[in-house]
């Protein structure tokens, strides 16, 4: 994709107050728009229909604010990635225990080995854009991928640990520490 335009959103539905949380004394949509515009993808307005994104004949790159750490060489790479046509995903893996559950009752563990968990970015080739009827659901972005991959070829990138997706608060304190620590 390299001479090929490349758009961008930071999506904020239904996530409620936590993309305006403070991380470093920026909030993490701020964060997450800035390198977005870092590695060289342009921003859209939140008021463009589906048809004017449509219109672009661009690749969408759908960056969680809520994994403002994920670095803006590994946007870079996930654009790149997508030039094969394939949709890209931004994922790490599960390191928590997995167990099955029936009702209250825990059961054997789940083997690690084949999960991950969806962070950001999601990038999705012209040609998908071109061929959504309608502009894709992206208050959770692991469904935004289960929905995507029923009809196009998904890529799973695996991302850095500071791109982890933050949950709450006190996600946003860890990853404050963690990005201290690349100075």
């Amino acid at each position: 994709m390299d001479d090929q335009p490349v758009v961008g959103i930071v999506p904020v539905e239904g996530r409620g107050s936590l993309p305006f949380a403070l991380l470093q004394g920026d909030s993490l949509v701020a964060i997450a728009s800035w390198a977005l515009g870092e590695a060289g993808v342009e921003l859209l307005d939140f008021t463009a229909s589906w048809e004017e994104v449509q219109e672009r004949d661009a690749a969408l790159v759908v960056h969680d604010p809520l994994c403002p750490g994920t670095p803006v060489d590994f946007l870079e790479a996930a654009v790149a990635a997508a030039a094969d046509g394939s949709v890209v995903v931004g994922v790490r893996p599960v390191t928590d225990t997995v167990k099955h559950a029936d009702g209250a009752v825990l059961g054997e563990t789940v083997d690690r080995s084949g999960l991950v968990a969806v962070c950001s970015p999601v990038v999705l080739p012209a040609a998908v854009v071109r061929a959504l009827p309608a502009h894709p659901d992206t208050d959770d972005l692991a469904d935004l991928v289960v929905t995507l991959s029923a009809d196009h070829p998904v890529a799973h990138l695996e991302a850095p640990p500071s791109a982890r997706r933050v949950v709450d608060e006190s996600d946003v304190r860890v990853l404050e520490g963690l990005l201290a620590g690349d100075g």
